[in-house]
């Protein structure tokens, strides 16, 4: 009989295979690369210490227009300063964008796209794959068909552009399966905000309270 061998290419191949964003093991917390959300007391309660930089992330809010999109705004500012010049996409917003409150920010608006469509989904997954967006912002309406599949296409689609996704979605889904990598519900409070996350790999699971007067720009 042969002599059987050892493989020792093996291990680090597993280990570089566990590695992988799209990995995660019970009870860890995942190294994927993170946005800082512009809030310190946000950033440490995320998972990595920040919006995930090349993933979706889901924002339930009873109504919109509670302050959600406030949470946003300073990425919105730093990923418009940053060259090459690239689009921050707003697809299908109930609202128009304040341009007076962004521009206070240090939002660029010359770098905003606003996309109005009756097919929100493929808006998304096609401004990820341009290559031309630096990150995305929907809203799906409790009226637009979804899908756990159309979802994970969407995530994919975050991790093959390296560029992360935004998806308001209705309270309403907080119950339903979702592929994406973090999932939080908004709400008002008198301070600013208060974060709840619903899904994420580690991270805080208690209420987060917000100050704006705590992030780094000067909307009011």
């Amino acid at each position: 009989m042969g002599q059987a061998t050892c493989d020792t290419t093996a291990e680090p191949s597993l280990e570089r295979l566990l590695e992988h964003p799209a990995i995660w093991r019970g009870r860890s917390v995942a190294h994927t690369a993170t946005l800082s959300t512009g809030c310190t007391r946000l950033d440490e309660a995320l998972p990595g210490g920040g919006w995930p930089a090349a993933g979706l992330t889901e924002i339930l809010t009873a109504r919109s227009g509670l302050g959600e999109l406030r949470l946003l705004v300073p990425l919105l500012a730093r990923l418009g300063a940053q060259p090459p010049p690239r689009w921050a996409v707003w697809v299908s917003p109930p609202f128009e964008p304040y341009a007076p409150a962004l521009i206070a920010a240090g939002v660029p608006l010359e770098r905003q796209l606003v996309v109005r469509t009756a097919e929100p989904a493929w808006v998304i997954e096609q401004s990820l794959d341009s290559g031309g967006a630096a990150l995305v912002l929907a809203w799906l309406a409790p009226g637009v068909a979804t899908s756990v599949t159309m979802l994970r296409r969407l995530q994919l689609a975050t991790q093959r552009s390296g560029a992360p996704a935004f998806l308001f979605r209705p309270l309403t889904e907080a119950t339903r399966t979702s592929p994406a990598e973090l999932r939080l519900v908004f709400e008002p409070h008198v301070t600013g905000g208060r974060v709840q996350l619903l899904k994420s790999r580690g991270g805080e699971h208690r209420p987060i309270e917000l100050h704006w007067q705590e992030y780094d720009y000067a909307a009011s």
